[in-house]
């Protein structure tokens, strides 16, 4: 079960829906991430690389016209194949499905959700809407003009072939309508959306989710809070003090962030509750704010002890968190599935941020942090290298993050 808790088995099938260059598949990745990360069996099956696959990469803007009749054989047939997929995957225990293509008529979301409800799927369209002319020339140049579909070709060029691709789709174009069923319309990246027969708790978090997304480009950098006392004797948990070392990498820290050449007054700067992030934060000289979330995993029993002496008094749930770290639990602690549970708001707010934001708190928390923002999988999280003293700058890019990582001082 995954951590978002339920009685029944979920199978649901989010539809995408929307011309191209609207933001559907960036849409869809992070929907999936999103998922992901909550626990969910949550697969992409996107259409245009069946149909690179299939059909070939280099295909003119003439391949995508409506009237032709070969060109829109081929579309329809590698549809059908990764609508074949999908659903075998269901029938092989996948749990939310995302089918990313344009859908652009009634006729095929009729024909995709009939298909879908006759093996016992729940249907949501998810349709990207946007009129924003700055945002559809951003993606075009920043997403499509890097697929292999324009390998080799003039940006100029690739670009006229693009929007020649788009006139065709949108000579065809039917918003959806009510009529049709459970839908989200998303306007703008998020400007606005729109919930039509969306019901329960998985798809009111969706929408939610959905509101909150955004394309502006922005660095979110993930730190430990410098070596503590407890560090010094690898104890876990406890509220100690920064060790001589912990307060070097505080200054250190500071003396970083004026260097990034982003505007300090820009920067949002989020610690824990507890004093060691506190005083990590300090040097910076700008305005912090404390979340619980962040807090470090809750060790119960085995607060303030160190991990040889776990094992000698308590060999049992040392035996037992070495067999399953992620879902082992500290006898009236957490585990680590408990700490993602509780770091979701977070979540929410770094997706709504468009500022750049500092987050400096605790191993189990950041792993669960960078596997969400660098979509790996929950089973890695406790495993995950978040060294102490090392800044770990993520830059959200549209289908994934660039990563780099700057050690300001050496860790003893």
């Amino acid at each position: 079960m995954s951590q978002i808790g339920r009685a029944e088995r979920i199978r649901l099938a989010l539809v995408m829906v929307g011309l191209p260059a609207r933001g559907k598949t960036h849409m869809a990745r992070r929907v999936a991430r999103y998922l992901r990360w909550l626990g969910l069996e949550t697969r992409v099956f996107n259409v245009g690389n069946y149909r690179r696959e299939h059909l070939g990469s280099h295909q003119a803007h003439h391949f995508f016209d409506p009237t032709n009749a070969e060109g829109l054989a081929g579309r329809r047939r590698v549809a059908e194949l990764a609508l074949d997929d999908m659903i075998g995957w269901f029938a092989q225990g996948g749990e939310i499905g995302i089918y990313d293509a344009t859908n652009t008529t009634r006729e095929r979301r009729g024909r995709l959700r009939d298909r879908l409800a006759a093996h016992g799927l729940e249907v949501v369209f998810i349709e990207s809407v946007c009129e924003d002319e700055a945002v559809i020339e951003g993606n075009i140049r920043q997403t499509k003009l890097r697929m292999p579909d324009y390998a080799g070709v003039a940006p100029d060029e690739a670009v006229r072939d693009f929007r020649a691709r788009i006139a065709h789709y949108e000579r065809v174009y039917e918003p959806i309508e009510e009529r049709e069923g459970s839908f989200v319309r998303v306007i703008d990246v998020g400007r606005k959306v729109v919930a039509h027969r969306t019901q329960g708790y998985l798809a009111s978090r969706l929408v939610y989710f959905l509101m909150n997304l955004h394309v502006a480009p922005r660095s979110i950098w993930l730190t430990r809070h410098g070596e503590s006392a407890f560090n010094v004797d690898n104890r876990v948990g406890g509220d100690p003090p920064l060790s001589p070392r912990g307060e070097r990498f505080a200054r250190a820290l500071g003396e970083h962030v004026e260097e990034l050449g982003v505007d300090r007054a820009s920067v949002r700067v989020w610690t824990s509750t507890l004093r060691r992030t506190r005083m990590t934060a300090a040097p910076l000289g700008l305005p912090t704010e404390e979340w619980r979330a962040l807090d470090e995993i809750d060790a119960g029993e085995c607060d303030g002890m160190t991990y040889e002496e776990i094992q000698e008094r308590l060999p049992g749930e040392h035996a037992a968190r070495r067999a399953r770290k992620l879902t082992y639990r500290y006898p009236r602690g957490e585990s680590y599935e408990d700490v993602i549970r509780r770091l979701e708001p977070v979540i929410i707010e770094l997706e709504r941020e468009r500022r750049p934001v500092l987050v400096i708190a605790h191993q189990a928390v950041l792993r669960a942090l960078y596997a969400y923002l660098m979509d790996r999988s929950l089973e890695e999280v406790p495993y995950l290298p978040v060294p102490l003293h090392t800044v770990i700058r993520l830059t959200p890019i549209t289908y994934a993050c660039e990563e780099e990582r700057t050690r300001l001082i050496e860790s003893g």
